[in-house]
């Protein structure tokens, strides 16, 4: 029997973290598709609905291959690009001012870590 190597669940739970992040949201947008449609079609990117739905599907799929551990370079650089492409199309601090401002600056902060993370799970796996 192999014994516990704590790298090994180190990069389990992280991978399970970080690939659940995607799964929950690309299902939770599926509840939401009304008023995220309208938040998508406000910032003028054509055809909102099916936009959506593309990118929550690919985020569930990306999410779930990170978790079980397929294709995960290719997985993380996906979702690396999904989550700065729609960082750039939604989180527009830059027209902003006030609490909103400094609200969604966390958010993109939040984004761009969550980037950093699946920057190591991409060097980790190649």
């Amino acid at each position: 029997m192999k014994s516990f190597n704590l790298a090994q669940a180190l990069l389990i739970v992280g991978r399970l973290l970080l690939g659940g992040l995607f799964v929950f949201a690309g299902v939770r947008h599926m509840f939401l598709i009304p008023v995220l449609t309208q938040a998508i079609a406000a910032r003028g990117v054509p055809f909102p609905r099916l936009v959506l739905l593309a990118g929550s599907s690919f985020q569930f799929v990306g999410g779930v291959l990170l978790i079980v551990g397929l294709w995960m370079p290719a997985a993380a650089f996906g979702l690396i690009v999904f989550t700065i492409a729609a960082s750039v199309m939604l989180l527009n601090f830059w027209d902003m001012d006030g609490p909103a401002r400094q609200n969604i600056i966390n958010v993109w902060l939040s984004n761009m870590a969550i980037v950093g993370g699946l920057l190591v799970t991409a060097a980790q796996a190649l």
